[in-house]
């Protein structure tokens, strides 16, 4: 939700409050803000111009010499806007003015002619493009309200504006309104909420009186209540600048009049509105009914639309003219030749609203607002504001009476309870008056009797119906930061770390020591990402979808960190960052049982490198990442979990990695991962380099780790080194014979290294060469030869025995 600071003054005085002042206050209060921003931000010497006169260039077709008043100077400027004319007051930007993205304006030549400055477009001024009205989308904007020559042009166009973003929970639907972030304000400062002044006109009502309005049956459980009213003799126009830039400020682009009042109005009361041409309307009747199967509608997108049986539409009782809720049919567009209106304002089911248009993709701020729920005592409010601006902008005649069927009155919501409760769970010592004091504030009628309180709850705020709500109202109200600290009574525990928290902290600290930058990824993700790359293939039917999903892109569960890794490499290599080291340590997730079951979780870590490991300099070369520069980061983790002699690697062949380098990771012989390159197939999708990933069951490691800290004083005595290199069949892995030689060598082997491999000339086809630096030790004496040949011989014996391993001549 888009919060403009000076159309909220409309509402509330915030006289003394400042933006910034304002945006830490509510985010206190429980609502986020997750971005103040200037309107008119890096803007700069933008007055108001008034355009004395027009001539053609005498040397370009497409350009105007314009001399423009500033008040108290005239200038010439030069200026290529389709729709420049004189007698326009127009934005300038005088020279040494300043716009957005740090653009200067300068005294320039053009073609011969002089320009001292610049005739502004709303784009020009930072306005974003789609939010742009029509009429001014190709051309410089021109203002139509009374303005003064030379003055600041900032204010009247409302780019001196503080814009508060607001995150807005399914807990605090009520601020999905101007008026309802008004009383939130107001409660927060303790001031009163000032309602818009409505002054309804109505006329004789003629037509009205033919109207009719029905529910069919099977509709009554998701339609509570529908109204309308008729409106007359409209003139459709562009609307006034005040109404075109409080719409821009909160993120809609104005049409005309009539379509701009239904969306001011909504933004307003958070009452969704809709305006049928009643002519092509064609009809007395309205019928609001559940869809027929394959029914079809074109909406005002120009999309055709095919509809399910659980869909509602209004109907003029021969075809659907709108889906309910969401978006209304392109044959009853209001269009210039609109001259009067069927004006909507109903009720819906915020569950079945939420179903169509998340099945139809067609998101809405009707049905973002319809799917939160609605103040059903606000909708007729709703439709007599809309229709007051109607007939004082449009010119409408707005007929008196108002067609409806449905209850649209609830009974408000009433809450009893201990009023010392409150104290007792917020560990505040309030009385009972200042409890009161808080709810009245917040708009709650509430009424004390010596222990008890009684809470009336408006029916703007359906999130708060039982104790505990109450609670919590008050508590932010008073000022989470003023609430007392304290542990709970007869603690003795004291604060640390969990094993697991422990664990994952010396994780970060690892991957980030070795260049991998952390980073987050969505839990959700389509169908077809959530089977790739999981470490265990045998659960690719375990996926588990939502059952209500936002889109296609976050319906199922992630059963692999890996594919949202590389989404992350993609973006970022899109934008010249070609080298890349990340890593992720979350949940991945597969069904158990039936549907209705938690799905089961599991933690797991997993990365990916691309690129170089080190860009050239003057004293080395570019290393790019392979294969064994990612082994050797994990061996470097499993040495610090102390689980390195219990790793192994075997090769593997799975669909989306690369056929000859890829491995799985096993833990005693259980999988617990995988390393390799992405296969090509995959990389050319995602327009990537060569790329590593490699994924690992945290749950095992955590089983597993051995990582206590021990220390172990410099050898006093020497150590001896023998060198082998061994012959053997090409399909023995040198891991399987180090591990060989370690067992062999007993406890005075030290170390086993790897430090050649050789295939080709003078090695017999189908055979390798593999060399092993053998190391010694006893650290309370000195070997002798002897018993370093005993061992050395078990070694040599154990591999000719195990692998029939021919020592290299």
């Amino acid at each position: 939700m888009l919060v403009s600071y000076n159309w909220l003054k409309e509402y509330v005085d915030l006289t003394g409050v400042t933006p910034e002042d304002l945006e830490n206050k509510i985010t206190n209060a429980g609502i986020e803000v997750e971005h103040l921003s200037f309107v008119g931000e890096g803007i700069t010497k933008v007055v108001v111009g008034y355009v004395e006169s027009k001539k053609p260039h005498p040397e370009a077709d497409k350009l105007n010499l314009c001399q423009v008043s500033l008040g108290d100077e005239v200038v010439q400027i030069v200026c290529g806007a389709p729709n420049v004319d004189a007698g326009q007051y127009v934005p300038v930007a005088k020279v040494g003015a300043r716009l957005p993205g740090g653009v200067k304006i300068k005294r320039a030549k053009l073609r011969g002619e002089v320009s001292n400055g610049m005739i502004c477009s709303l784009s020009e001024l930072g306005v974003d493009p789609k939010f742009v009205p029509k009429e001014f989308a190709d051309g410089i904007y021109v203002f139509k309200d009374e303005v003064v020559v030379g003055e600041d042009a900032l204010p009247y166009l409302n780019l001196n504006d503080y814009i508060l973003e607001l995150d807005i929970l399914p807990n605090s639907a009520h601020c999905l309104n101007m008026i309802g972030v008004a009383h939130e304000v107001a409660a927060i400062l303790d001031r009163e909420v000032k309602y818009p002044n409505v002054d309804l006109q109505e006329e004789a009502a003629s037509v009205l009186s033919k109207l009719d309005v029905k529910i069919t049956s099977g509709a009554e459980k998701v339609v509570p209540y529908y109204g309308a009213r008729i409106i007359t003799d409209i003139k459709i126009a562009p609307s006034p600048a005040w109404m075109q830039n409080r719409l821009i400020a909160a993120g809609i682009r104005p049409i005309n009049n009539i379509v701009d009042i239904s969306n001011y109005v909504m933004i307003e009361y958070g009452q969704p509105l809709h305006t049928f041409d009643y002519d092509t309307f064609n009809s007395d009747q309205v019928d609001v009914r559940l869809a027929n199967k394959e029914e079809k509608i074109t909406t005002l997108d120009g999309v055709e639309r095919t509809l399910l049986p659980s869909d509602i539409v209004i109907t003029n009782t021969q075809k659907a003219v709108a889906i309910a809720g969401v978006m209304g049919g392109s044959d009853t567009e209001v269009t210039s030749n609109t001259k009067t209106i069927l004006l909507e304002s109903a009720l819906f089911d915020a569950r079945s609203i939420r179903r169509t248009a998340t099945r139809l993709n067609l998101r809405t701020d009707a049905s973002s607002r319809y799917e939160k729920g609605l103040d059903y005592n606000r909708v007729t409010a709703a439709s007599n504001r809309a229709a007051s601006l109607i007939a004082e902008i449009a010119g409408g005649n707005v007929l008196s009476g108002f067609a409806e069927c449905g209850q649209r009155v609830i009974e408000p919501e009433i809450i009893n309870m201990p009023w010392k409760v409150i104290n007792d769970k917020l560990g505040t010592t309030l009385t009972s008056e200042e409890i009161r004091d808080i709810l009245v504030r917040l708009g709650f009628d509430a009424k004390i009797e010596n222990e008890w309180m009684h809470v009336l709850v408006p029916t703007r705020r359906p999130d708060v119906s039982i104790p505990e709500d109450l609670v919590e109202e008050v508590g932010r109200i008073y000022g989470y930061d003023h609430l007392p600290a304290t542990l709970p009574e007869g603690t003795t525990s004291k604060a640390e770390l969990t094993p697991y928290q422990k664990l994952r902290r010396k994780l970060r600290r690892y991957f980030e020591g070795k260049g991998l930058y952390e980073t987050v990824t969505y839990s959700l993700t389509t169908n077809e990402k959530a089977k790739q790359l999981t470490i265990d293939e045998s659960t690719l039917n375990d996926a588990v979808k939502l059952k209500m999903p936002m889109s296609e892109e976050h319906e199922t569960l992630r059963m692999s960190l890996v594919p949202g890794l590389i989404d992350v490499a993609e973006y970022h290599i899109n934008r010249q960052m070609p080298n890349l080291a990340i890593y992720e340590i979350g949940k991945v997730f597969k069904a158990q049982g039936s549907q209705d079951q938690l799905p089961n979780e599991a933690e797991h870590i997993s990365g990916l490198i691309t690129g170089h490991v080190h860009d050239k300099s003057w004293n080395r070369a570019p290393e790019t990442v392979d294969f064994f520069y990612v082994k050797g980061v994990l061996e470097g983790l499993f040495d610090l979990m102390g689980v390195s002699n219990s790793i192994s690697y075997r090769p593997a062949k799975r669909p989306d990695l690369h056929p000859g380098r890829t491995a799985t990771i096993h833990l005693n012989d259980e999988c617990v991962g995988y390393i390799g390159q992405l296969h090509p197939n995959v990389q050319n999708d995602h327009d990537l380099n060569e790329t590593y990933v490699f994924e690992i069951s945290l749950a095992h490691l955590r089983d597993q780790d051995q990582s206590e800290i021990t220390y172990h004083s410099l050898p006093r005595f020497p150590s001896i080194t023998r060198d082998i290199a061994l012959v053997v069949d090409q399909s023995v892995f040198a891991d399987h014979i180090k591990q060989s030689i370690q067992e062999a060598g007993g406890k005075l082997l030290s170390d086993v290294t790897i430090f050649d491999v050789y295939e080709g000339e003078h090695i017999e086809e189908g055979k390798k060469s593999i060399a092993f630096s053998i190391t010694y030790l006893d650290p309370e004496r000195t070997l002798t030869d002897e018993e370093v040949s005993r061992a050395h011989d078990r070694v040599l014996a154990s591999v000719k025995e195990k692998f029939d391993a021919v020592l290299r001549s």
